[in-house]
């Protein structure tokens, strides 16, 4: 599946593993069978490797910080990276592993640094502080094959202006996939929260 196929990408901070399987298939039940699992927890490759085996969902791993890292989440299942920032030895791993890479780029520099390395879309993170929908539409004019896939402060009421702009496949977001729901294992209630994300991205 294209991950950009629903122009939303749910963000996901997974503190237990033991949550994975209900929360992937509560994400295929709201209609938005995608996922960036970010390391940013002890239970993330687990959490990817259980959600790996989930029919119909892809699953992503993000904050790839090391190249060593994306190894661990191959191994798990992972089908897309995303990394914060750009660095040549962990795009160079992705690709070796035959994994699409987003890496972070947010200045012209680390734009021309991604196409260099043979990356057509690049994660523009953070997004809120780094000028929002203005600053994406001015940085990608002088690039006109790249896409960018803002992340940080996205949310229903700011979706719209990024999804409008033809250089933008797709947001990221966590608000899709709350911590506290997950916590509270209120499953059906991030499934609604995906229904609601995949109709207002429809209507755009």
């Amino acid at each position: 599946m294209d991950m950009f196929a629903y122009r939303i990408v749910p963000m996901i901070v997974i503190d237990d593993p033991e949550d994975a399987d209900q929360l992937g298939r509560a994400l295929v039940a709201g209609g938005l069978p995608v996922a960036e699992v970010t390391l940013r927890t002890d239970a993330a490759a687990e959490s990817i490797a259980i959600m790996s085996e989930i029919a119909g969902l892809t699953v992503g791993a993000g904050t790839i910080i090391k190249p060593e890292q994306v190894e661990l989440v191959v191994e798990a299942g992972a089908k897309f990276l995303v990394s914060p920032g750009l660095r040549t030895d962990i795009v160079r791993e992705a690709q070796l592993a035959g994994r699409p890479i987003l890496p972070g780029a947010v200045t012209p520099s680390e734009v021309m640094a991604a196409e260099a390395l043979g990356v057509e879309t690049v994660e523009f993170f953070p997004a809120n502080l780094y000028g929002g929908p203005a600053a994406v539409k001015e940085l990608a004019a002088p690039f006109a094959n790249v896409r960018f896939v803002p992340t940080g402060g996205i949310t229903p009421a700011n979706m719209a202006e990024y999804l409008a702009l033809s250089c933008v496949p797709a947001v990221s977001g966590s608000w899709i996939v709350p911590p506290n729901l997950i916590a509270e294992q209120r499953f059906e209630a991030i499934s609604q929260l995906c229904r609601e994300a995949v109709a207002l991205a429809a209507s755009l």
